[in-house]
């Protein structure tokens, strides 16, 4: 299937190294992230589920979950969590899930519907396109969705940043301009009109531009 923006993330049943979940019941009233893996034993991904586990306190400040996906079984991903702790230095608490049916990552359009075979049969180059950043809000609809190649590594400094933006902008009426960084000034939305605007910001705005409308963040 072909998820968009906007669209409900899909729900699904799965075994986790922190036992079994049913995903929108495992969200529950905050936000999640859910980052996939090509396969186990690989070098870049060990790295990226270092150095998530390190960040997973600052996601936990903003009401986020992590969770990961792997397509391989459990009983891999426990194997690979103490590679992941000797070698980055990090003890992976958030969850794991096994997808070695593929199942998963077929629902999630991150490979074909009718692709054949399960986890044993394959690579990681076979599942090249198993390395997607999904952010879910409550209201579990997709906000973000990244993906990336296996050669380079993910920047969840980034999706950290993205968060802010996402959970910002849905509790006002802005938007985060290029390279924000939280505390900076941000953009009216365009669907506000000036009317409104001074309603809600009866301290003003610099308008370099009519539609260009900058104003502190909001708290």
């Amino acid at each position: 299937m072909s998820l968009r923006i906007n669209d409900t993330a899909p729900n699904f049943h799965a075994k986790t190294t922190r036992g079994s979940i049913d995903f929108h019941d495992w969200i529950g009233d905050g936000w999640a992230i859910l980052f996939s893996h090509p396969k186990d034993f690989t070098p870049v991904c060990t790295t990226e589920l270092g150095y998530m586990a390190k960040l997973e306190p600052e996601f936990t400040k903003r009401h986020t979950k992590l969770i990961g996906l792997s397509v391989d079984p459990i009983e891999d991903h426990e194997k690979w969590a103490k590679d992941i702790e000797e070698t980055q230095g990090q003890l992976i608490k958030y969850p794991l899930i096994g997808d070695g049916d593929l199942a998963i990552a077929k629902l999630y359009g991150m490979l074909p519907a009718d692709e054949p075979g399960g986890a044993a049969d394959r690579t990681a180059a076979t599942n090249a396109t198993v390395r997607t950043v999904f952010i879910v809000g409550p209201d579990k609809k997709i906000k973000l969705m990244l993906s990336y190649p296996m050669t380079t590594g993910r920047n969840f400094d980034e999706i950290l940043r993205v968060l802010d933006s996402l959970q910002l902008t849905s509790k006002f009426k802005v938007a985060t301009p290029v390279n924000w960084k939280p505390g900076q000034d941000v953009i009216i939305a365009g669907s506000v009109s000036d009317a409104d605007a001074k309603k809600l910001f009866p301290e003003g705005w610099k308008a370099p531009k009519p539609y260009l409308r900058i104003v502190h963040q909001p708290h």
